[in-house]
């Protein structure tokens, strides 16, 4: 069977994400309240200009989307809500030899959370999977349909924000590098 050549813009699509080194995935549901944090994070980066080589994936709660994603890249950054009993903001930085022996999730895989949708991807990209993980979560106080951010976890985003954006070489509207705040 021939193969049927790219268009330019799909080419261009294709380069994008070869090139990536750094995908930022933000988890979590827009019209939830707290669970947002993941999705607005990746949102308040978009305003930004990132290095090349950094890709932004709002994954909502696709986690078989975050799997597919993760191929190929080195390093991959995960934001999403906790609701583990402690204050609201309170911000967890989960180091990525914490992450090395997550098991694939079992039944139905529509459905699963970003520590299942890490596991699944270590057992189907094998070699392809990430050199680097890092989960960021966020304590949420309210995760009701319809509700917006609280302020305290708004604040704890804008901080992750900020710190990734710095770390992820934030450029300014000429080209050159932005001074740390």
């Amino acid at each position: 069977m021939p193969t049927l050549p790219l268009t330019a813009a799909l080419a261009g699509l294709l380069d994008g994400v070869r090139g990536t080194d750094t995908l930022v995935v933000g988890c979590g549901n827009l019209i939830r309240g707290d669970d947002a944090a993941g999705p607005v994070l990746v949102r308040l980066l978009a305003e930004r200009r990132l290095r090349p080589g950094v890709r932004l994936v709002d994954a909502g709660t696709a986690g078989m989307d975050v799997a597919f994603a993760m191929r190929g890249v080195r390093r991959v950054i995960v934001v999403d809500a906790s609701r583990v009993g402690v204050p609201a903001g309170t911000v967890h930085a989960v180091p990525g030899e914490e992450l090395a022996d997550l098991a694939p999730p079992a039944g139905n895989l529509h459905q699963f959370r970003w520590d299942q949708a890490l596991g699944f991807a270590r057992w189907l990209l094998g070699a392809d999977y990430p050199e680097q993980v890092q989960v960021w979560l966020i304590e949420g106080a309210s995760f009701a349909a319809g509700d917006a951010l609280t302020p305290v976890v708004a604040a704890a985003v804008d901080r992750i924000a900020s710190l990734l954006a710095a770390e992820l070489g934030e450029r300014l509207p000429d080209g050159g590098p932005a001074e740390p705040a």
